[in-house]
């Protein structure tokens, strides 16, 4: 008797492992089109299950791939016959719309949709099965009627992506809308689904449609997501302003937390609005109990205000920084201030000394290991200032050793081969920038890269490495703040190494030099001689991305712009620039959805 048993196991698990393999055989000629083949193996397989739905609808959409719509119809129809089933009175209409005789198909899917009058539980799955077919005008049908027939059901989210779909954005944002109503919790979920159609330009055709509805719907119920909604709208749009007056309100009607007014300041400030992030800071000021909320708020204002200001200007916040500290002292909670202090004497007044000893006393201060790796990181960066190199080394490898394999270690690895690359020790920068480009950080495996083929690509042409050893040196004076020596000598590297392999990579950054100075006329001709001289080159599609932004955004060329942009899309796919230069090409062509 085990015996039999065992037998009857072992075959069933035979059939059983055979069905399986059979199914994915069918699954896989399916996949490459090889439909005759895979129409023998569900053939087979669904005399071993005559009730499977997954095998009659591959066998229906087999047949009619094949043009064979006879057969798929006697399928459907024995099945109809059986269980007068709604999806299959959608399939069979299907197959008659295919067949060019519309009036059967229009007779089927009316007798679908009336089915739902019946059976509302049903209108998702016919209303699915005719998205399946893109009968569109037949699903928005039986949705609209969900909406009557089980209102506790909510089919905007479908209605939304079929208008969508169609082209008909109005409509898909009036439904959107509604499943917010429905859902407020899907809120981010929509922002995501409806970004694509929004743009930066307030006067885009879909930005007015929905701006228009999330006003109409704050003046009749003013709910926090409608404020929520609008404050993302315009910073879409880049009106920080007017997002500030959103989230004003909305931080009013529940003044827990100032976290998304924060954001919005630091997202202005990233935006170089620095007029709207100054004004946001000073409310968060006038409105924070939280001391380190107020810190950092503190910190944004004086770094504001640090960028392009003269000698006076900088004295004055130097006194504020002071005046800070009197306030507050020098403790763990005030280490972020400190450290912007230490960056703002060094880089800003150019007081190294000064920045140099106050930064050493805040080591002092019982801190964690992390927070004196940011001062030691800090302290190093000061001494590369200072061409100190070797006792920059030495801070750079104590955080290697103190904090391995954390990120900051790693930035301490990258900063080490930057810092002998300055040297003119390209061989041990090299073994560094190898290692890091399986770093965690993937804009320390990036910046990792981008050096080592700057590096690999131009150490072998000269054997005394002059044209190399002149980059890093006006690399090194660009990091001193020293651009006009940078470009003097990026100058001479074109004037006495024309034509080597660095020229290119000196001409673009000498180009994003003459950016930071405003000088975007000199920049253009860097970028047009790259593109030029070396269009098949690595950094053409830089060239080609910076000079669109240029001309986009500094010298009002935006025709020009528009032909860099689609030059991208269509010549540069791979390029990491391609997704931002189609959304800029279709804002400056006037698309209604982006």
């Amino acid at each position: 008797m085990k015996q039999r048993f065992l037998i009857l196991l072992l075959v069933l698990g035979f059939y059983s492992g055979f069905a399986q393999n059979s199914e994915a055989q069918a699954e896989s000629y399916y996949k490459k089109g090889e439909f005759k083949k895979a129409l023998i193996i569900y053939e087979n397989l669904i005399k071993e299950k005559p009730y499977s739905y997954n095998y009659l609808d591959k066998l229906v959409d087999i047949h009619q791939q094949l043009e064979q719509y006879d057969e798929a119809e006697k399928i459907i129809i024995d099945r109809l016959n059986k269980n007068r089933n709604p999806i299959m009175v959608v399939t069979l209409g299907y197959n008659f719309q295919l067949k060019d005789s519309i009036n059967n198909a229009n007779t089927l899917y009316e007798e679908a949709i009336s089915y739902a009058d019946e059976k509302p539980n049903y209108i998702y799955t016919i209303a699915k099965k005719f998205e399946d077919y893109s009968l569109q005008d037949q699903a928005i049908r039986l949705y609209e009627k969900g909406k009557l027939l089980t209102p506790d059901r909510d089919y905007s989210i479908q209605l939304a992506r079929i208008y969508g779909d169609q082209g008909d954005i109005e409509k898909m944002f009036e439904n959107y809308i509604e499943y917010i109503d429905f859902k407020p919790n899907y809120l981010n979920n929509i922002k995501r689904a409806i970004s694509d159609f929004i743009s930066e330009n307030k006067d885009n055709e879909s930005n007015i449609y929905l701006r228009r509805a999330l006003l109409k719907k704050l003046q009749q119920e003013p709910k926090p997501y409608w404020y929520e909604m609008l404050s993302w709208l315009y910073v879409q749009e880049k009106a920080y302003t007017k997002s500030f007056i959103q989230e004003k309100a909305l931080y009013k009607r529940n003044p827990e937390s100032l976290d998304r007014i924060i954001e919005l300041a630091e997202t202005a400030r990233k935006d170089n609005d620095y007029e709207t992030a100054k004004s946001i800071f000073n409310y968060i000021l006038e409105t924070t109990q939280d001391q380190t909320t107020a810190l950092t708020a503190h910190q944004y204002l004086l770094e504001i205000d640090t960028k392009n200001a003269d000698e006076k200007t900088l004295k004055q916040i130097d006194k504020r920084y002071q005046n800070l500290f009197a306030a507050l002292g020098k403790s763990q909670l005030t280490i972020p201030l400190q450290l912007a202090y230490g960056k703002f004497l060094a880089f800003d007044l150019k007081d190294t000394k000064t920045a140099t000893s106050f930064l050493k006393e805040s080591l002092e201060l019982p801190i964690s290991n992390y927070r004196q790796a940011k001062i030691k990181l800090l302290l190093a960066d000061i001494l590369v200032l200072q061409e100190k190199f070797n006792e920059a080394l030495i801070f750079y490898s104590q955080i290697q050793a103190e904090l391995k394999n954390s990120t900051i270690a790693q930035e301490a690895r990258f900063k080490v081969a930057k810092t002998s690359y300055y040297k003119g020790d390209f061989d041990w920068a090299e073994s560094q920038l190898k290692i890091l480009k399986s770093s965690t950080s993937q804009l320390i495996a990036n910046d990792a890269l981008d050096l080592k083929l700057l590096i690999t690509d131009n150490k072998f042409e000269d054997s005394l490495h002059t044209s190399l050893k002149l980059y890093a040196k006006a690399d090194l004076y660009a990091f001193q703040n020293k651009t006009d020596d940078a470009i003097s000598l990026l100058d001479k590297i074109l004037e006495e190494h024309k034509g080597e392999s660095i020229t290119d990579q000196t001409l673009y950054q000498q180009a994003k030099l003459f950016e930071q100075k405003k000088q975007y006329t000199k920049a253009e001709a860097n970028y047009l001689e790259i593109i030029k001289d070396y269009g098949e080159d690595i950094l053409a599609d830089d060239a080609h991305f910076y000079l669109a932004e240029l001309y986009n955004t500094h010298l009002a060329k935006p025709e020009e712009a528009k032909q860099l942009f689609e030059k991208i899309i269509f010549e540069h796919q791979d390029s990491i620039y391609f997704i931002e230069a189609r959304k800029t090409f279709r804002m400056l062509r006037g698309d209604s959805i982006n």
